[in-house]
């Protein structure tokens, strides 16, 4: 018996008892390091039949409610003996970890009254009150290992603990993980997940990423756990294709097999692994520009030491996209009047070089440093505007190529400065568009006519008559001043 007390105890069953002068009703299961939030269930499996404090003698029968997991030809007896008493050995090399496995199906699946069930609100949690025997702790992480064997009140240490996931995006500007960033439209941009595995043997575990519409997954993960670069195939598997829960990828970790298809206790992760997962998206033009930004969701399925399979809770990051507005403008009769016809492109510089913007249906498609190829935006007749969508958070310069006939082409180009700052309440994005000295809102520009020359009929016209005039009579006079002086000699 002393071998069933030392091979379940050291796995998943829990022994509450006490000696000889214990009585029923007063043994209890502590839990420690309890996660708040999950559900704790027990299950008395064995009574206590009988203990001698002088020899450490102890014997145990099958609980009633347990006794068709015992009969013949059941599961139970693939792991103990029962004798025509009644009395309860274990079998050598069997498997406790097994034996709860298969124990905890078995009353879900006979639905077997539980001996008591909580869900923590604490790191503690407490079942007292118990009648003694062997115990089995299932909670929604998995099966308890004990601690205590040898007194009524036994106290165990959640060792199961619920794997985390966090999801970061890189912000380009600054090279920064954090849970936003900007972009341009057609820019790749990087995201970075890490996994912390479980102190218990990791089991099925399933990376779960969900992109928007507005993010194109580019299609290849690199995985590491430290240093070390896990290798596709043998360690993860990445899954694009036949998902069913709405999901962009998956990255299933492997749970090595023997080649009969038997579990080798071998895995791809093993008991505090930090995992992490590298992988890239481009922002397409289904991108949502403004306040909402894009999102990308990841979650991890488990089976931690059960059949069930748990999930954590969602980590998410936000992509966010903005714009501009150009309004094209004379001043008319004191009042700004929209002005058609006049030709921008738009650029911003990256190390020493100029990059013009490329526009498809009004969005920004991809930059070039031929600024032939870049897009030529031309203000409309109706309201003398035009809209650039699709940038990233960054500083742009807006140059007139083209001014309309008869008004002055700019001579410099307007600095456009977009900044922004993101609501974490709420994850709503407001962008401000600053340019020329300190304005800001839509980017307003005027163009002016060129110096007005003087009218046919109008005054200057008399102007030149009159010049005209005194020139011919400083000529006559010069003319008969010379032929005076010419007869005289």
């Amino acid at each position: 018996m002393k071998r069933v007390v030392s091979t379940l105890l050291a796995l998943v069953l829990v022994l509450a008892l006490a000696g000889t002068a214990a009585a029923a009703g007063e043994g209890s299961i502590t839990i420690d390091n309890a996660v708040v939030g999950k559900t704790y269930t027990i299950y008395r499996i064995f009574d206590l039949d009988s203990h001698s404090e002088d020899y450490q003698a102890l014997n145990y029968k099958v609980s009633a409610k347990w006794a068709a997991f015992f009969a013949k030809g059941a599961e139970g007896l693939n792991y103990v003996d029962i004798d025509e008493l009644g009395y309860v050995t274990w079998k050598e090399n069997a498997s406790a970890a097994d034996f709860a496995a298969k124990a905890f199906a078995f009353a879900k699946a006979q639905n077997i009254a539980n001996d008591g069930q909580k869900t923590a609100d604490s790191s503690t949690v407490a079942f007292t009150g118990l009648d003694l025997g062997y115990y089995l702790v299932q909670s929604d992480l998995g099966a308890l290992c004990s601690l205590d064997t040898t007194m009524p009140s036994v106290t165990i240490k959640e060792k199961n603990s619920e794997p985390t996931v966090e999801k970061k995006v890189k912000e380009d500007s600054t090279g920064a993980f954090g849970e936003t960033n900007d972009a341009d439209i057609g820019q790749t941009v990087e995201f970075k997940t890490t996994i912390t595995v479980v102190d218990g043997q990791p089991k099925g575990y399933v990376l779960h990423d969900t992109m928007s519409a507005g993010l194109t997954f580019n299609g290849t993960v690199k995985v590491k756990i430290g240093d070390r670069t896990l290798t596709a195939g043998t360690d993860y598997t990445l899954v694009t294709e036949g998902l069913n829960d709405g999901c962009t990828f998956e990255v299933r970790f492997i749970d090595d097999k023997d080649g009969e298809g038997n579990a080798t206790g071998s895995h791809a992760l093993k008991p505090n692994d930090v995992v992490t997962v590298i992988y890239s998206a481009t922002v397409n033009a289904n991108a949502v520009v403004g306040d909402k930004g894009n999102p990308n969701t990841t979650k991890l399925s488990y089976t931690e030491g059960s059949t069930t399979t748990n999930e954590t809770k969602d980590s998410q990051t936000r992509t966010y996209v903005w714009e501009f507005d150009v309004l094209k403008y004379t001043m008319k009769d004191n009042a700004e009047t929209p002005l058609a016809g006049a030709k921008f492109v738009l650029y911003k510089t990256v190390d020493g070089k100029n990059y013009y913007v490329k526009v498809t249906d009004g969005k920004v498609t991809g930059w070039t440093e031929t600024k032939a190829e870049g897009t030529v935006f031309e203000t409309p007749d109706d309201d003398g505007s035009f809209t650039i969508s699709g940038l990233d958070v960054d500083t742009y310069y807006l140059e007139e190529v083209e001014a309309p006939a008869g008004y002055n082409k700019l001579a410099a180009p307007v600095k456009v400065t977009i900044t922004a700052t993101i609501n974490t309440a709420t994850n709503v994005g407001t962008a401000t568009v600053t340019y020329g000295e300190n304005s800001t809102g839509t980017v307003k520009i005027e163009n002016k006519t060129g110096v007005e020359l003087p009218s046919t009929g109008g005054v200057g016209t008399t102007i030149f008559y009159v010049i005209g005039g005194l020139l011919m009579a400083v000529a006559v006079v010069l003319l008969v001043t010379k032929k005076k002086m010419s007869a005289t000699k």
